[in-house]
């Protein structure tokens, strides 16, 4: 099986999201008004969950 390109890895692309989303937060604080006070445990436990479900998912490498 040939790899993927990288840019159709949804693992990558979520980490991309959640990377931008907290780089947004640290940056210009916008989110933290707008989101209940449980979310950032909330993403804290999804995301490792998330990562390790599309890792099990994945059945291809990525190449560049």
């Amino acid at each position: 099986m040939r790899p993927k390109r990288w840019f159709t890895s949804k693992t990558i692309w979520l980490n991309v999201i959640a990377a931008g989303l907290v780089a947004l937060e640290a940056g210009w604080g916008v989110l933290q008004p707008v989101l209940p006070v449980n979310f950032y445990a909330l993403m804290a436990t999804l995301l490792p969950v998330a990562n390790a479900v599309l890792r099990v998912l994945t059945q291809q490498g990525i190449s560049r």
